[in-house]
């Protein structure tokens, strides 16, 4: 079923479950972009995640490093890719930093291992 028309023929992308009130949007754009703010989400993230006015269900997937719940949550796709390079640094080759790891295995769950079986990785 699809949140936008409640329909179970269609199938779901990506952007049906963004949220542009969602309040992390912000607060991970505002990262991406200003570097005092990032230096002080490194050394104090609750404080940062305390001067934004986030829900309970967004700070403690932010403070999990829950990417699935997030995105769940609404927070745009491609912000939740540039939160997890905040957050775990990025790589040289695409698609196997750290980062990328972190997001996949997040959004994947208990299928991660079988994804990456099928990969041969």
């Amino acid at each position: 079923m699809t949140p936008t028309t409640g329909r179970t023929d269609e199938p779901e992308t990506a952007l049906e479950h963004f949220d542009p009130r969602l309040r992390a949007n912000d607060l991970v754009q505002d990262l991406k972009w200003d570097p005092e703010l990032r230096a002080r989400f490194e050394s104090d993230e609750r404080a940062v995640l305390d001067a934004y006015p986030l829900t309970a269900a967004e700070r403690t997937a932010i403070r999990d490093r829950d990417f699935r719940r997030l995105f769940e949550l609404g927070l745009h796709p491609y912000l939740l890719a540039q939160l997890s390079r905040l957050i775990h640094g990025t790589g040289e080759q695409a698609g196997s930093s750290g980062a990328a790891t972190a997001l996949i295995r997040s959004l994947l769950g208990d299928r991660y291992d079988a994804y990456m079986a099928e990969r041969g990785e």
